[in-house]
């Protein structure tokens, strides 16, 4: 009996060391970073690189900049953000969730036409194009329009040219950017808007034109240190994507440099 007791006990407290590991904050040498789904490839890379030479951990959540913002205003503990549009990042900078003026921007994008396959026709985009001509039947993937960066900027892009409320209802919409891109990758829709930097990331779609500058707000990526950054490994890791030494990863996916 009592060998059982013991036993249960070991169980028991095995259980709450595991919860009290979970809620415990990250450790000295992890760094937790949201950042916009489009940043994953070149995001990824730096990271990777970094943490080979450093030893440290970066834990990176990828998702739309608006959910990722409303998570952080919530409370998520992340230590750096990186959003795909000023707005959001604003939010979390009037919850007063920035560090020490560590806001910058970073990068900057371009908006595409993308079409599933690799042997799809250019497009020449410009004010009244046949976008639901070209469509038919069938879908226009984009980011949320209401929300998400991608959706927004593409949206803005598409009744600055005149042809919103012509292919408003064919717009399949998607969680973010990258969702969007996979429902052309996969075939789900036939044409759809991302950034540029998104089709690099995708084997089977081509670009079929690239939406004028000024039909759409200019793309910034800002980034922060947010306050519950408290630990080295967080500002190192935060230096290094500020920094020159993340210029080859998002230069080679085609992202502007701003910084």
């Amino acid at each position: 009996m009592h060998h059982m007791v013991t036993s249960r006990c070991k169980r028991l407290s095995a259980g709450l060391a595991l919860i009290f590991a979970l809620a415990a904050p990250a450790t000295a040498d992890e760094v937790v970073v949201f950042a916009a789904a489009s940043m994953k490839n070149a995001l990824d890379e730096l990271a990777t690189s970094w943490m080979e030479q450093t030893g440290h951990r970066v834990v990176i959540s990828y998702a739309g900049s608006n959910q990722l913002a409303k998570q952080i205003i919530e409370g998520a503990p992340a230590d750096i953000f990186v959003s795909a549009a000023v707005n959001w990042m604003d939010e979390v900078e009037k919850a007063g969730l920035i560090a020490n003026n560590s806001r910058t921007d970073l990068f900057g994008n371009t908006l595409v036409l993308i079409a599933h396959g690799k042997e799809a026709k250019p497009v020449d985009i410009r004010q009244g194009f046949d976008l639901q001509g070209l469509l038919g039947q069938e879908k226009l993937a984009m980011a949320l329009v209401e929300s998400v960066p991608a959706g927004q900027y593409g949206k803005a892009a598409l009744e600055n040219l005149g042809i919103w409320s012509s292919v408003s209802s064919s717009v399949a919409q998607a969680d973010n950017v990258r969702a969007a891109l996979g429902l052309v990758a996969t075939g789900e829709a036939p044409y759809g808007i991302v950034y540029a930097t998104d089709a690099a990331a995708a084997d089977n779609v081509t670009i079929v034109g690239t939406f004028p500058a000024d039909s759409y707000p200019v793309i910034v990526y800002p980034g922060a240190l947010l306050t519950v950054a408290a630990d080295e490994a967080d500002h190192a890791f935060f230096e290094a994507l500020t920094s020159e030494a993340a210029h080859p990863a998002f230069a080679g996916q085609g992202f502007a440099i701003l910084k």
